[in-house]
């Protein structure tokens, strides 16, 4: 093993050695941290970040992005609680909730696909008009949900918790359509040359359109998941999380630049580590002010890693196509 090989690997597996560092470190800080109690709880907490990162991890493996989760998120809530709030089903308010991801994944799609408009100025878009629709619909107040949607975020299934089942069935759902199908694969296929791609034959465009919708009804399903999580509307819901979303899939593995990247274990344990660091601080008990500025560290440890990791990709591929020239 060559030494760039070898820093390419050790690349891949800094979220691991991250992860082991911060356990530890909150462990050795808190005995409450390595209760079977709190660690159960970091992965019912971690369910509604790891389902909006996962259809993030779509967008970006074809090197797009979207920023308008978190506001897609607070939508769908938004939708789905005024129907509950107002007696009808929560089944009704559950299939709404999801529709509006889907539009909304759908009309960021349309705007990348159809009218060529940037991937960012889109969707940046999109979180001012989702934001401020939900706003709008809400009054900007906050709901507070009737026991039968809490009780769906506290219930178990075989002993595994709800959330955390939801979250499991879409990852390991997601896995499979990426590794196992020809569309999975063509969304690789984009991210990695997306002209060449479409000189092979794929149907770009379709491709294109298909990830915005699945980030779309991600960022609704995750938004539900929290619903059920916290038991109200704020007008705060869901700020922010695109950012927790693109540092989950990064942290994990998957690359800014496309083409690189997988669900699981990656993005799943991308979420959870990131969910890690919130929990331990809460049970530090540390200065909240804190919290941004080491998100943001988080972030931006993210995204040098993706950054490092693909240039030095890059400079072994050159190297290997003179050998062979």
């Amino acid at each position: 093993m060559t030494f760039k090989s070898a820093s390419i690997w050790l690349l891949n597996q800094a979220p691991l050695f991250l992860f082991l560092l911060v356990f530890a470190l909150f462990g050795c800080m808190s005995d409450r941290f390595l209760e079977i109690k709190n660690l159960s709880n970091i992965l019912i907490q971690s369910s509604s970040l790891a389902v909006a990162a996962i259809g993030m991890t779509f967008v970006l493996l074809t090197a797009g992005v979207d920023l308008s989760v978190g506001s897609i998120m607070f939508l769908a809530v938004a939708v789905s609680g005024k129907l509950i709030f107002n007696g009808y089903p929560l089944s009704i308010g559950i299939v709404a909730g999801l529709l509006v991801g889907v539009v909304g994944g759908a009309i960021n799609g349309l705007f990348v696909v159809r009218w060529k408009v940037t991937a960012f100025i889109a969707t940046l878009a999109m979180l001012f008009i989702a934001r401020g629709f939900g706003l709008w619909l809400t009054n900007t107040r906050a709901m507070n949900m009737p026991d039968s949607v809490t009780h769906l975020g506290s219930s178990s299934l075989m002993g595994i918790p709800v959330p955390v089942l939801i979250m499991l069935s879409v990852a390991v759902l997601s896995h499979l359509f990426l590794v196992k199908t020809g569309w999975g694969r063509q969304i690789y296929a984009i991210g990695f040359d997306r002209e060449s791609a479409r000189k092979a034959g794929v149907r770009v465009s379709a491709i294109l359109l298909l990830v915005y919708v699945i980030c779309g009804f991600c960022a609704a399903l995750g938004g539900l998941i929290a619903l059920t999580q916290t038991g109200a509307v704020s007008p705060k819901f869901g700020g922010q999380r695109e950012f927790a979303a693109i540092a989950s899939a990064v942290l994990g593995g998957t690359s800014l630049f496309g083409g690189r990247g997988s669900v699981l274990p990656g993005t799943v344990f991308g979420a959870v580590l990131f969910q890690t660091v919130e929990n331990g601080l809460v049970i530090l008990n540390a200065d909240p002010y804190l919290y941004p500025m080491i998100v943001s560290a988080i972030i931006f440890l993210a995204v040098l890693l993706d950054t490092i990791r693909n240039q030095l990709v890059g400079r072994l591929t050159r190297r290997a196509i003179r050998r062979k020239g």
